[in-house]
């Protein structure tokens, strides 16, 4: 063989790996591209909404459906590419098997499979962008009858079909990451790992891909149902009897007789889990960072475990509360409203486990507080500052009021925007040794947490105001002969500003990651002294005899107990 065509083989090999940790931060990537061309779309939006007059690079002055377009790219990017991507697939393929002594995926090839998917996934998408038409306009939810139409308007023939096809293809993606996680939590523990040995990571990975079988296979079926709308003459959305863009659907046409209330169904069915398999990986981190860092003991570790599930369950139980003001049956919105004040409880159980192990945790060493704790506290913020008007909207009343206003963009960008984005950063930071062998700058992460903080809450915060002004969600600009919406453009305009901020702030990340990763301060073995087998030097001979956070022992020579560390008198 000579040695070009070797050469040839061996880039092929690197290029189409099956290595779980090369996967891992080839996802962490993907959702880093995605984060950024979101990101840019959301100042489009937000510049657009206080000038709405200026150019704009690459798209000009900006008209009400180009607005809608980006207001749906932005939303698909951020759901599906970076808040499902990155804390599921990204780090479940990079920290998951070595958290459970294993030294890769069950299914190596399927795992590589998956990664390509979901880059072909995004790469449908962005192509949205390039064809006659443009982007959808439909939101991130992309409601019919308008998006089962394609002359509903610009951006639903072709850019519709993509967004479709994207989805379908990230829903397929994700079942085969899912089938992967499960199968090797399930028969890749190493010996000693029992179900209560697992670090609560493991546990919410676990419930996380029992949550995207169901909610995405839900996904994928809709999206088949809606394509066949669109494209075989099929009824299963499209009503008899409506007009869109001038044409009359009547039962001479062959869309006939279709409900958009099945689209619903189908999507929340899939959108209200979205939240979960965005959040709980956060609430697992959340828990194992405050017991490396607090040097204690998680409180009440199967209370913790049991909590978990019960998210898990619940969240797939309340997906009508998004479908108050659809005109469902009163009773079946009381029974969603009653079930989504329920979920609350093991939400709130954990916010409580979370508040004890900071009161508990004496240790001297979190003075100063290192950049990941800072980012799980403000996970830890966000979650209970956007939790608290959960509750508000579960009451039908209330939601009729503030449902499709900025009242609900304030409270699912704190509840699982700036939570799950926090709780990444805080991911990053942490495990940033096992990637590249060094810590990144602390001066600069603090910087980059006091900065992305203010930002945060000044962008997102103030948008309740504008909700329980009326402000709607999607409307393109405020001013105008007819808008009674003109003296709420001051307020934007503040808000507008934060979010250059935010985005700003997000430079010194940037920043960081590069200059450490070639430059930062050699990590060593176990830089941040925790107790979980991703930190062990060999996995090859682990055998677990302990559970996941023993913290607190004080002993003369360290105050932690790895999980395969075995006392002198056990031996």
């Amino acid at each position: 063989m000579s040695l070009q065509l070797q050469q040839t083989m061996q880039r092929r090999r690197g290029l189409f790996t099956t290595d779980h940790r090369t996967i891992g931060i080839r996802y962490l990537l993907l959702s880093l591209l995605a984060v950024a061309i979101g990101t840019v779309l959301s100042l489009f939006m937000r510049i657009h909404i206080v000038s709405p007059d200026l150019k704009l690079p690459l798209f000009g002055q900006i008209p009400p459906e180009g607005y809608l377009a980006l207001v749906t790219m932005h939303g698909t990017l951020m759901v599906f590419f970076v808040l499902t991507t990155a804390p599921v697939n990204g780090f479940a393929s990079l920290i998951l098997p070595a958290q459970i002594g294993a030294q890769r995926m069950a299914f190596p090839l399927l795992n590589a499979i998956a990664f390509w998917l979901t880059t072909l996934s995004l790469a449908v998408l962005l192509g949205a962008f390039f064809v006659p038409g443009g982007a959808p306009i439909s939101g991130w939810t992309n409601y019919p009858p308008l998006s089962a139409i394609a002359a509903a308007g610009p951006g639903q023939a072709t850019g519709m079909d993509l967004w479709l096809v994207s989805i379908g293809i990230f829903c397929f993606a994700s079942i085969l990451s899912a089938i992967n996680m499960l199968t090797t939590i399930v028969s890749k523990r190493c010996q000693g790992m029992t179900l209560l040995r697992m670090p609560l990571t493991v546990w919410s990975w676990l419930v996380t891909a029992v949550l995207i079988l169901f909610a995405f296979s839900i996904l994928f079926a809709a999206v088949v149902l809606l394509l066949s709308d669109r494209h075989l003459a099929t009824g299963f959305f499209v009503p008899t009897g409506e007009v869109i863009n001038g044409l009359l659907l009547d039962n001479a046409n062959p869309h006939a007789n279709g409900s958009p209330m099945l689209w619903l169904h189908l999507f929340w069915f899939f959108g209200h889990p979205e939240v979960y398999i965005a959040v709980l990986p956060a609430m697992g981190l959340t828990s194992s960072l405050l017991a490396n860092f607090t040097r204690r003991p998680v409180f009440g570790y199967r209370f913790m475990v049991t909590t978990t599930l019960l998210i898990g369950v619940f969240g797939l139980l309340v997906w009508g509360h998004h479908m108050f003001v659809s005109g469902m049956n009163p009773y079946a919105g009381t029974a969603f409203a009653l079930m989504t004040m329920a979920i609350a409880i093991p939400s709130s159980g954990k916010v409580l486990g979370w508040l004890a192990m900071l009161l508990r945790g004496r240790d001297s060493r979190v003075h100063p507080l290192p950049t990941p704790m800072l980012f799980t506290l403000g996970f830890l913020s966000f979650f209970i500052a956007g939790g608290l008007t959960g509750p508000i909207l579960a009451q039908p009343i209330l939601d009729a009021y503030l449902h499709n206003t900025y009242f609900v963009v304030a409270h699912f960008h704190l509840i699982m925007a700036m939570a799950g984005a926090f709780s990444l950063f805080a991911a990053v930071y942490y495990w940033f040794p096992l990637m590249t062998g060094r810590l990144m700058n602390e001066t600069l992460g603090k910087w980059h947490f006091w900065l992305s903080l203010i930002g945060a809450y000044g962008t997102f915060f103030p948008m309740h105001f504008a909700g329980l002004a009326g402000q709607p969600r999607h409307y393109a600009q405020l001013a105008g002969s007819t808008s009674t919406l003109s003296s709420l453009i001051p307020l934007q305009t503040g808000i507008t500003h934060s979010a250059l901020f935010l985005a700003g702030a997000q430079l010194l990340f940037l920043i960081n990651l590069a200059w450490s990763a070639r430059r930062g301060q050699p990590a060593g073995e176990n830089p941040w002294q925790a107790t979980t087998l991703e930190w062990a030097s060999d996995l090859a001979e682990c055998k677990v005899v302990r559970g996941p956070y023993e913290y607190g022992f004080h002993t003369n020579t360290q105050d932690f107990v790895m999980q395969y560390a075995v006392e002198p008198e056990e031996e």
